[in-house]
C-alpha cells in the first residue's frame, strides 16, 4: 500500500549507522515505516559476529607480532 521495501544497501547502512550513533532522525523514521524488523535482526546479528571476528583477528595479529 505505498510502502516501499528497504534494499539491502540501505538496512546495511542503516545498521552501520545505529551502531555507531549517527544515525538521523529521517533514517530512523524511514527503518520503522519501511524496514522489516527480521531484517534488521538479521543485519545487527551480522553485523556483531564480523565486528568480533575482526577484534579477534586483530588481537591475535598485535599479540604476534609482540612475541607473545
Amino acid at each position: 500500500m505505498g510502502r516501499e521495501r528497504m534494499g539491502w544497501w540501505q538496512v546495511l547502512m542503516s545498521t552501520l549507522a545505529a551502531a555507531f550513533g549517527v544515525q538521523t532522525e529521517q533514517a530512523r523514521r524511514r527503518d520503522f515505516t519501511q524496514g522489516s524488523p527480521w531484517l534488521f535482526i538479521a543485519a545487527g546479528v551480522a553485523f556483531t559476529l564480523v565486528f568480533i571476528l575482526v577484534l579477534v583477528l586483530i588481537v591475535r595479529v598485535v599479540l604476534a607480532s609482540a612475541g607473545a
